[in-house]
């Protein structure tokens, strides 16, 4: 399972202690409901094709690995982050229909996991998104300006995401 982190206000003393080599982490968990069927929600968020829609900063998404999405499969994005181009290919790692579905970067600048849950309520689906990313070459130091807006971004693609489902308004792959 995912590791927490310590609490913020432990963190300088944390980041005083530890060797250098070690990936700073940015650790976060989001949710929000959606007034749309569990299955039309974890369908929309499970196909790596539909990320540019509500993932701000991400300009393609595609699959690279055959077959249906399930684990295992491969996908790679390029998007764009406070200035940088960034191509990762992920690997799904957790999939179980209708309520779980989490990746992790197989390449590229960050290591990153993250995990959707997905539960129904009435009228609505509630979405958990637990996100975990390490430094990687981006920084070697943790930078709370940087996590600020890692967090802020992940908001933001919640409340289009929500938008989009809600409003019907989705593109065609």
């Amino acid at each position: 399972m995912l590791e927490r982190l310590p609490a913020p206000e432990l963190m300088s003393f944390v980041n005083r202690v530890k060797p250098a080599e070690e990936k700073i982490m940015i650790s976060f968990d989001l949710d929000t409901y959606i007034y749309r069927p569990l299955a039309q929600v974890f369908n929309f968020i499970a196909t790596p094709e539909n990320d540019f829609q509500w993932q701000y900063g991400t300009l393609t998404s595609v699959q690279i690995s055959t077959g249906e999405v399930g684990l295992g499969t491969r996908f790679r994005a390029v998007s764009h982050f406070m200035g940088q181009r960034i191509e990762s290919v992920y690997e799904v790692t957790e999939f179980e229909p209708d309520k779980r579905y989490g990746f992790q970067s197989r390449s590229g600048p960050m290591d990153s996991h993250t995990l959707y849950t997905f539960e129904g309520t009435k009228g609505s689906t509630k979405i958990n998104v637990s996100t975990r990313v390490g430094s990687g070459d981006l920084s070697q130091k943790r930078d709370v300006a940087v996590e600020k807006k890692v967090k802020k971004q992940y908001r933001e693609n919640l409340a289009l995401l929500k938008d989009i489902l809600e409003a019907d308004r989705i593109k065609s792959k």
